[in-house]
């Protein structure tokens, strides 16, 4: 009987997993920016790779038919997060984002010979807060962020905004 009891007892001990912090598996996050497609019809899709509890790096394109709206036609860029809460991997964040993105002006006289579109760089800074579910597989973003375009000269005066409600799965 002692000697099951010790079995028992030592195969208990190898199945248990205590840890101070729990692990997290789930370093992937693809997101959907339904805000954004409700409102303004584009389509936005991210991915985010979490380098531990607090920070993450991640990437952004979208893709919008009306050149003229919201940040032109075609957008790709990367980010930087950092989480601050007691929930690891979601809460406030603060984030340092960069944007390439392509459009069209809107030309005043149909006369003018001149190209009207663009492309231009932004660098920005962004703030916003993440929920997640229990198990950590699905979540809840709301974010909003002002740029400062880099590049052409002409552009160099004007500013970018992004922003919206995000659905992600991680994996």
């Amino acid at each position: 009987m002692k000697k099951l009891f010790f079995l028992g007892l030592f195969l208990s001990c190898y199945f248990m997993n205590a840890q101070a912090y729990p692990r997290f598996n789930n370093d992937h996050e693809i997101k959907l920016n339904a805000g954004l497609f409700l409102i303004t019809g584009a389509v936005e899709g991210s991915y985010e790779y979490f380098l531990g509890e607090d920070t993450s790096i991640g990437g952004t394109v979208y893709f919008n038919s009306d050149a003229t709206e919201y940040n032109g036609d075609f957008g790709i860029g990367p980010n930087f997060r950092a989480y601050f809460g007691y929930q690891p991997r979601s809460g406030f964040f603060a984030e340092a984002f960069g944007l390439y993105y392509t459009g069209e002006d809107e030309v005043d006289d149909p006369n003018a010979f001149r190209d009207n579109t663009y492309s231009t760089l932004a660098l920005g800074l962004g703030l916003g807060n993440k929920w997640a579910t229990r198990s950590e597989k699905f979540t809840l973003e709301i974010f909003g962020g002002f740029g400062r375009n880099i590049n052409p000269e002409d552009f160099q005066d004007t500013f970018m905004y992004r922003g919206g409600l995000s659905i992600g799965f991680r994996f």
